[in-house]
């Protein structure tokens, strides 16, 4: 089973969200559609802009508080460096999409 880290924004440069999941289409529509009440509906974080897929819960999990511990400059830098225009990265947001190897980089079908 993958184990998704991953980090939602507002916008460009806006609030962050740092979560991880077993189901990233499930949890990316549950933010959308501000089904579950908290942080990201309140401040309205919805946007997918950076992820990473493991295969351990564990491994994971430490991830997603390891990130949670970074300063916000360097949450910035990592999402600049494989999404620099803070594209949605969702499969919603991309129609025919397909998931990269290692980070939240969304290809869509037949280009590599």
């Amino acid at each position: 089973m993958a184990y998704y880290v991953y980090i939602l924004a507002s916008q460009k440069h806006g609030t962050l969200y740092v979560g991880v999941t077993n189901d990233i289409v499930r949890r990316g529509y549950e933010h959308r559609t501000k089904a579950v009440g908290g942080f990201t509906k309140r401040y309205d974080i919805d946007k997918l802009v950076w992820f990473e897929i493991y295969d351990d819960a564990i491994a994971a999990i430490a991830r997603e508080k390891e990130l949670k511990k970074w300063r916000r400059d360097w949450k910035i830098r990592l999402i600049e460096e494989e999404n620099p225009g803070w594209l949605d990265l969702s499969a919603e947001s991309q129609p025919h999409a397909e998931s990269g190897e290692k980070t939240g980089i969304l290809r869509r079908s037949g280009s590599e």
